[in-house]
């Protein structure tokens, strides 16, 4: 299956359990891929994506360096994540996290899907957190023509994160968390 759209997630404190509440959710995928960037230790990831694959329809993996692109699948970052495009499509590239930046860097994931984002249909998303991770890589996706959701104060659990990309993100969607379970379904199909 070819990839049509792509869906990356952001998320830090109190990310967790709402991401669980829309993979658990979300159809069979086809042609859509999700990456979700969860703030998380590294020791703590594999058990997040293993918990995650069990709720869903869908396999999910830890990104991995040199990992194909496939359609599908619902791929957890971790560390710094970059893209190429190369003879077997586009291949995930890892680097660990810089000193004082987070694991993963929301911000590498959604960069890196920018140059893509007129070629796939895409939707860059933030949800709860502290700071401002993930906020800079949504303005360039929204530039690019991608569509951008985030929470509102009341659905967010900690509202940093969202409260950056209401201000920062021109024409960015603001909905609650159960209308962001429905907008990211809606997308997939």
């Amino acid at each position: 299956m070819e990839v049509g759209r792509v869906i990356l997630i952001g998320a830090s404190t109190g990310g967790p359990g709402q991401i669980e509440s829309i993979i658990k959710a979300l159809p069979s995928l086809r042609h859509t891929t999700i990456i979700i960037a969860q703030h998380m230790a590294s020791d703590f990831l594999g058990s997040f994506a293993k918990r995650m694959s069990q709720q869903s329809a869908n396999s999910v993996y830890i990104i991995e360096n040199k990992v194909v692109l496939e359609a599908g699948c619902i791929y957890v970052a971790q560390g710094v994540v970059t893209l190429t495009e190369e003879r077997e499509g586009l291949v995930f590239h890892l680097s660990p996290p810089k000193e004082s930046r987070f694991n993963p860097d929301i911000n590498s994931i959604f960069s890196a899907f920018t140059p893509y984002a007129k070629r796939f249909k895409t939707l860059g998303v933030i949800l709860t957190g502290i700071g401002d991770d993930g906020v800079q890589g949504c303005k360039e996706l929204a530039l690019q023509g991608a569509r951008t959701l985030t929470q509102t104060a009341q659905s967010a659990i900690v509202d940093g994160m969202p409260a950056r990309a209401r201000q920062e993100v021109e024409g960015i969607e603001i909905l609650n968390t159960d209308e962001i379970k429905n907008k990211i379904t809606e997308f997939c199909t």
